[in-house]
């Protein structure tokens, strides 16, 4: 623990903590000392340090979802995953920076400042997820939990040359994960191999009556998933998506690459159309900030959080000064393009349209899971980009999400694993995704496909 805490204080430019819970983290650590000369049996993750993403609750600590509108907030209850963690007896060591409430790819929105890639400090970590990505990546944790919307721990994940995976949607509670857009939002997690990530799964995971939309299903043991031996896959890679004009032409070539050596192993590789690449990003931004619009409406500077300084103010402009002075820049263009698609003039060419297209989505991709073992596709069109490169353009960035948001529209697992690395020194990975509630087999391939 104390080798960790170093670690923190040695790269505290990076800014991957909001807080360190360094005395508390020591004690809890102490305690299992004491009870390991014991003789007590321990939780099966007895002294794994773990970090979570400022938008996870941990009791009795400051939750803000890096945003001044959650300035000084002091969470009332844990989040059920974390609750599982100390359950298992985990060590949690402080609370990891992300993008404001989520919403970013860079984790250049925060109130707390921009994380700095480990790699090449003058590139981004990816986001929203970027400080439990470079946490893991620097090694100032073991793990770490992230949230996915919309690619929020696998295109980190890839950026930062580690691990990423995002659960089906309902395989872990989102009780305690501070809402972005509800019917996409996932608690993920970060690790360095497959077997850590499938520890923390196989603890976290599963029904809890604190969420209605987590599913009931057994969780099964995923490490007996790992311990089976290689085996021949039938995986499907998107045609479109290789072929994809934004994708880099050096990272093509490398999937190319990887697709032939796959095929020399004895696994069957065979390229799929997927007709509707073009339409997932407009369609996922529609249904996202329509529900982050009317998710967030309950930050209005009353109850908690911050409240404008302002003095007699009717009430409806002290609502839209505490907002507008709470907020950060992304949060407000994503609430205000939600407020704009469900309004009453266009609910229906826009809300109910990306509502339709989700559904043409699901059956495509089930349609294809159904045939195959698998799917592979890039995890992001190009490489972790330089600090600013793409802050004035939010187009390009949201285009970029391109690739991950598949996962989310559709609820099925998916996991970034790394692959190469590019002539620009920085890694990439490939993303892998599997059918519904099949994260075992997901896993299984990973680990296969990292050998």
């Amino acid at each position: 623990m104390r080798q960790y805490l170093e670690r923190i204080e040695q790269f505290r430019h990076l800014n991957a903590f909001v807080e360190v819970f360094a005395e508390e983290a020591l004690e809890r650590a102490r305690s299992l000392d004491i009870r390991v000369r014991n003789g007590e049996k321990l939780g099966p993750l007895a002294g794994v340090v773990t970090g979570i993403k400022d938008v996870i609750c941990y009791r009795d600590h400051e939750v803000s979802a890096s945003s001044n509108i959650l300035k000084g907030f002091t969470s009332l209850y844990s989040a059920t995953a974390v609750e599982r963690l100390l359950e298992a007896d985990a060590v949690i060591i402080g609370n990891l920076n992300c993008d404001e409430f989520a919403m970013g790819s860079t984790n250049e929105n925060s109130a707390h400042g921009k994380v700095l890639n480990a790699l090449d400090t003058t590139r981004v970590p990816g986001g929203s997820s970027g400080g439990s990505a470079v946490a893991v990546q620097a090694d100032l944790c073991l793990v770490s939990l992230g949230s996915d919307t919309g690619g929020s721990v696998r295109q980190p994940a890839d950026f930062c040359g580690i691990i990423g995976l995002k659960p089906t949607y309902g395989r872990i509670s989102r009780h305690g994960l501070i809402a972005y857009a509800s019917s996409f939002d996932q608690i993920g997690i970060f690790g360095k191999n497959i077997a850590d990530v499938a520890a923390v799964l196989q603890v976290i995971a599963g029904p809890d009556t604190y969420d209605s939309t987590a599913s009931q299903r057994e969780v099964p043991d995923y490490q007996t998933y790992l311990n089976e031996g290689n085996k021949s896959y039938k995986i499907a890679y998107l045609k479109d998506a290789l072929h994809h004009e934004g994708l880099d032409p050096e990272m093509r070539a490398g999937y190319e690459q990887f697709f032939d050596n796959l095929k020399a192993e004895g696994h069957t590789v065979e390229a799929v159309n997927f007709d509707y690449l073009d339409y997932v990003v407009a369609a996922y931004y529609v249904l996202t900030t329509a529900e982050a619009s009317s998710n967030l409406s309950r930050f209005d500077g009353v109850k908690y959080g911050y409240r404008t300084p302002a003095a007699g103010l009717e009430l409806a402009d002290f609502y839209k000064k505490s907002r507008s002075e709470g907020f950060g820049k992304e949060v407000k263009r994503r609430i205000l393009l939600g407020t704009f698609v469900l309004s009453a003039g266009y609910y229906d060419a826009y809300f109910t349209k990306a509502q339709q297209v989700r559904r043409l989505v699901v059956e495509k991709m089930n349609g294809i899971l159904s045939c195959y073992d698998a799917i592979l596709l890039p995890t992001v069109p190009s490489t972790a980009f330089k600090i600013g490169e793409k802050m004035e353009d939010p187009i390009a960035m949201y285009l970029a999400d391109i690739y991950t948001v598949l996962a989310n529209l559709t609820g099925v697992p998916a996991v970034s694993i790394p692959l190469q690395r590019h002539s620009n020194g920085m890694p990439y990975g490939i993303q892998i995704i599997a059918k519904q509630f099949d994260e075992g087999h997901l896993l299984q391939i990973a680990n296969n496909l990292l050998q």
